[in-house]
């Protein structure tokens, strides 16, 4: 048995999600769905900012939370149930005060290639109003800590 090869990330130091591709993710055509992806999208997301501090008891403590605003998805290739992936993503801008940008590539773990690569923007929003909203200061700390140079970022 072979070792799966190295995996080539676009950019240094992914946060990752590792994922087994359910026979329920798949469509029609056998492979996982768009829908799916954009699941897999949020749930890494998620992961990775609860993983930095920014919890849900500090977005509900704040009443701010980062409001997905775009995205965009590039399906290289497809995905079919029993896959082993990986996916990773990075914060690759911060305007320090209400958008945000993060990035993704997903890997299939058998043969290195990149079957996804995505781009997410954010901004942030009062949780009652659903309003724009300045990030409040722990957002900010976070978020800038969290910031990987040399990614795709948001739109100037």
């Amino acid at each position: 048995m072979t070792d799966a090869p190295a995996l080539s990330w676009d950019l240094p130091g992914p946060f990752t999600l590792k994922i087994t591709v359910q026979a329920e993710d798949t469509d029609r055509l056998g492979h996982a769905n768009n829908v799916v992806y954009i699941r897999w999208l949020e749930e890494v997301s998620w992961a990775n900012i609860e993983s930095l501090g920014m919890t849900w008891a500090l977005h509900e403590e704040t009443g701010k939370a980062m409001a997905i605003t775009h995205t965009d998805v590039d399906y290289l290739m497809s995905a079919n149930a029993g896959d082993q992936l990986v996916l990773g993503t990075w914060l690759t801008d911060w305007d320090g005060r209400f958008r945000s940008a993060r990035q993704f590539q997903l890997i299939r773990r058998a043969d290195g290639k990149t079957l996804l690569r995505g781009l997410s923007t954010h901004a942030c929003v009062d949780m009652k109003s659903q309003r724009p909203a300045r990030a409040p200061k722990a957002f900010v700390d976070i978020l800038s800590g969290a910031l990987v140079p040399g990614g795709r970022g948001l739109p100037r």
